[in-house]
Formats: structure tokens, C-alpha cells, sequence
């Protein structure tokens, strides 16, 4: 008897069990939170499950910035027909889509109502840190790094940055040698050039150690687009696979090289005998003086490795992004092109720049903004896990929010007619604080802390290129911006380069 009640739970009750679970998650869970949205007035687009609003498009290709239609043919219908929010459904549960400015704003200040969205089975495999914690651990986490981005310390991460830029441009130069131009894709240029930069500015003295990391970081990112993508993905979240298991076994191989790395650099720290200035040196700087104060105030072992891994992802993907798309932006106009060069060879002609000297460039910055506001890397996400009022609206547990920075950022109300035209002048007094207008890299209390960072790569590049070169687009370039992770030109960004 006791035999078949064990078979009983073996192969009835667990099963069932699961299968009940299963049906919740996908099915009722999600009923129930679409019918609280509609009895609101929110308007709840239809989906099929499992796999939600996920549409093909087969727009052709056209040289605009009016790429909305492009990048998502339903958002872009659906937002031109409801203002404040409308759901979409990702997968299974809700998505809230929200278009309006003051509620933006909202969610942005109010930090630790809407957080970082729960992290899929995969994505802690591949990174962690400030973009995924909450609470008073974010709270800690961000105190502590700070100190590793202050103005004073980006000074001396310059040269670095420097010798990666230049040995770039050397490359592009002796490419053309004496031919009268050369056609470059500018997409793997800038994602090798980030990776080097972002890898001598997190390891310095470590640096043949840390780029092995993340060339397994890089595998990482690439089995974590497949998990997304692939036509099971949603499975992966009950179901173990060879994909999981090969992210798990990265995962391990990451750490424990991590590991040997701090342990030499943490004897450097506390011997008082380091003049680096590489993130992780100053990371762990900053991590024992909090250590020294309050004996439990410090970062875990394995909370600087998961920051470091989020440095490298955030550094070289958003950067080479903005890079990649103001080469294409300057291509399509040559006035904004030749008024940035213009700048830079008023400022400090065929010299290196310093870092002084990269502060006075207000058009590169202008333009550098533009690019941002028409081609933002990614879209801003946040997570509800307590039913939550959001100016009149009362959101369920459990939703997504998500803020589409491509139509947003290219709204009439905040922009004005020509919102999809590009023209830099918008930014000629900077980035009004008084109001929402760019969010590319967030807003309020969460505001990303790299930004700094990002700006002096991307100035300085710009810089270094506009000095030496003209460019402009190839005839086998198509402009198909597509999402993938970061937005990113779907064919690659050819470019003609010409020597000045």
C-alpha cells in the first residue's frame, strides 16, 4: 500500500502539481491582471499564447529617422492611437506601455516602487549588479561605485581610452593607405574598440586575464539573445536544456577566473602600494574604506564580480551603440558632419585632445545628444511587485512597465513638429533639468552611473575620427534599425572613409 501511494505522488500528484503551476503562470495569472487593466479604460491589445504581440514586418528599407514603424510596426500603431499607456502582452504576462511624459517621470523618482525587472533563468547566468538589485542593497551597491566614476577619476583612465581610440584610427589610416577611400562596416569596429577600451578601464594591470573573461562574457551574451529568441524560449523558464547548462558552466569558469584576479589585486589595495586606475582598483578601494567604517557595509565577493561583468556589458554594448549610429547620422548630413570637425580642429587641431579640451566640444556633445534622443540604445523597464496607483491608474502585481525611449523621445509634445528630424540645436543649452526630455540613460535615483564614462569614449572617438577623416555612407548600406539587446543597424553600417 505505502508502494503505491509513493507511485501515486511519483507520477500523478507531482505532475499534476506542476501542471496546475505551469497553467497559472501562463494563463490565469495573466487573465486576471488584463481584466483588472481593462475595467480601468487601458486598452489591452490581443495576443495568442505563448509568445504574445510578437509581429513580422516587411518594411523596406528608407534612409529616415522616422524608424518608429521600423523598429516595432505595433507600438508604433498602437501608440499613435492611445497617448497615456496601452498592454501589449511579451510572452505571457501584461506589458503597460507608457507614453506620457508626467507619468515617466513618476516612475523614474519613485525608485523602490517600480524596480528592475525580475531577472529571466538565463539573464543571472549572463549579469547581475546594479541594473537587477533593488532596495538597500542597490542603495549600498550605488554608494560604493560612485566614487570609481567621479570627474577626477575618469582623468586618469584618458590615457587608456586614448591608446585604444588611436590605435583604431591608425588602422582605418593604413587601410586607405594611398587609395582615395575605403569602405569600413563601423559595426564590429566600435564593438572592438568599447571592448578594449571597457576591458583597460575595468582590469588595467589585469588586462590579458580580464579580456579571456569576456570573450566568455561575449559568449554569454550571444547564448542569452538565443534564449530570448528562439522559438521555445518561454519553456526555458520550467525546463532545464543544453543552452541553460552551457550558460551555467561559463558562469563558473567567469568566477572562478574573477577569483585569482581580485585575490592578487585585493594584496595590491591593502599593501597601500597601488597608483592604478582601473575600475576594479578603484572599486576595491572604495569597498574596503566602506568595509573599514561598518564591518557589514562592504560589497560581497561575489557582488564585485557580478558589478564588474554589468561594467563590461553596459560599457561596450551601449557605447558602440551611440558610436555606430552618430557615424551613420553624420553620413546622412554632411553640414552637422563638417560643423563638429570644424569644432574639433578649432579646439585642438591635429593634437591629442585633453581631457580639458574634449569639455569644449558643444556641437560633438550636441550632436552625441541628438543621436541618443532618435537612436536610444535600449528602452527603459521596470517591474510592479505589489499592486501599485500610478496617477489615476491602479497597475496589478506582477506587470511589466516599459517605456519605449524611440517613441517617446521622438513625441510632438516634447519635441515639436520636426520631433524625427535630426538637428542637434535642440541641445545648445544642454539637457533642461526642469523637465523630461532625454532619458537615454534613465532619470532620477537610478540614472545610469556610466554615463559620464560613456560620453568621454564617445567624444573622444568622434573626435579622433572627425580629425583625420571624412566619411560618408556606402551604396550597400541599409538603414534597418532592429532591436537586439541595444538598438543596432540590422545589415551592418558601411562606411566610406576618406583621409582630410
Amino acid at each position: 500500500m505505502v508502494f503505491l501511494e509513493i507511485l501515486l505522488i511519483i507520477f500523478i500528484k507531482i505532475p499534476l502539481f506542476w501542471s496546475v503551476k505551469l497553467a497559472y503562470q501562463i494563463w490565469w495569472k495573466p487573465k486576471i491582471a488584463k481584466r483588472k487593466l481593462r475595467k480601468q479604460g487601458i486598452h489591452v491589445q490581443s495576443s495568442k499564447l505563448p509568445h504574445g504581440n510578437v509581429e513580422d514586418d516587411n518594411i523596406e528599407p528608407e534612409l529616415t529617422h522616422d524608424i518608429a514603424a521600423r523598429v516595432d510596426p505595433l507600438l508604433h500603431e498602437l501608440a499613435s492611437r492611445h497617448k497615456k499607456l496601452f498592454v501589449v502582452c511579451d510572452g505571457t504576462m501584461p506589458t503597460v506601455i507608457v507614453m506620457d511624459p508626467e507619468l515617466i517621470k513618476e516612475i523614474l523618482t519613485r525608485n523602490f516602487d517600480f524596480q528592475s525587472p525580475e531577472a529571466s533563468p538565463t539573464m543571472k547566468f549572463f549579469v547581475k549588479g546594479l541594473a537587477n538589485i533593488d532596495g538597500d542593497k542597490w542603495a549600498k551597491h550605488r554608494n560604493i561605485i560612485n566614487p570609481a566614476f567621479h570627474i577626477d577619476k575618469l582623468k586618469g583612465m584618458l590615457p587608456s581610452f586614448m591608446a585604444s581610440c588611436e590605435e583604431m584610427v591608425q588602422r582605418w589610416d593604413n587601410l586607405i593607405g594611398s587609395t582615395e577611400c575605403y569602405e569600413v562596416d563601423v559595426l564590429p569596429e566600435f564593438q572592438n574598440l568599447t571592448t578594449d577600451i571597457i576591458s583597460k578601464a575595468v582590469f588595467g594591470s589585469n588586462l590579458e586575464e580580464g579580456e579571456f573573461i569576456f570573450s566568455l562574457q561575449r559568449e554569454q551574451g550571444q547564448l542569452f539573445l538565443e534564449s530570448l529568441f528562439k522559438p521555445n524560449s518561454i519553456w526555458s523558464r520550467f525546463l532545464p536544456s543544453k543552452l541553460n547548462k552551457r550558460m551555467k558552466q561559463n558562469h563558473r569558469k567567469i568566477r572562478s577566473l574573477f577569483e585569482g584576479i581580485l585575490e592578487k589585486e585585493e594584496k595590491v589595495v591593502l599593501s597601500r602600494d597601488d597608483n592604478h586606475h582601473d575600475l576594479l582598483s578603484l572599486l576595491l578601494h572604495s569597498n574596503l574604506n566602506e568595509t573599514n567604517q561598518n564591518k557589514n557595509g562592504g560589497m560581497s565577493r561575489e557582488d564585485v564580480i557580478e558589478e564588474c561583468k554589468l561594467f563590461y556589458f553596459a560599457g561596450h554594448e551601449t557605447t558602440a551603440s551611440l558610436l555606430v549610429w552618430t557615424m551613420i547620422v553624420l553620413s546622412m548630413h554632411q553640414n552637422w558632419q563638417d560643423k563638429a570637425r570644424n569644432e574639433v580642429l578649432q579646439v585642438f587641431g591635429k593634437n591629442k585632445p585633453t581631457f580639458d579640451d574634449l569639455n569644449y566640444l558643444k556641437i560633438v556633445n550636441m550632436v552625441l545628444l541628438e543621436v541618443l534622443r532618435l537612436y536610444p540604445p535600449t528602452s527603459l523597464v521596470r517591474s510592479i511587485h505589489k499592486n501599485t496607483k500610478i496617477g489615476e491608474y491602479s497597475l496589478p502585481k506582477g506587470v511589466t512597465l516599459k517605456v519605449p525611449l524611440h517613441l517617446v523621445q521622438r513625441g510632438q509634445e516634447l519635441w515639436g513638429d520636426n520631433a524625427v528630424e535630426f538637428n542637434p540645436d535642440r541641445f545648445s543649452d544642454g539637457i533642461s533639468n526642469d523637465q523630461l526630455s532625454l532619458f537615454s540613460f534613465g532619470w532620477g535615483p537610478r540614472i545610469c552611473i556610466g554615463q559620464n564614462v560613456a560620453m568621454l569614449e564617445a567624444k573622444l572617438a568622434l573626435a579622433l575620427i572627425l580629425q583625420r577623416f571624412s566619411f560618408h555612407l556606402s551604396p550597400t548600406y541599409k538603414h534597418v534599425p532592429t532591436v537586439v539587446i541595444t538598438l543596432q543597424p540590422k545589415f551592418g553600417a558601411q562606411i566610406i572613409l576618406q583621409k582630410i
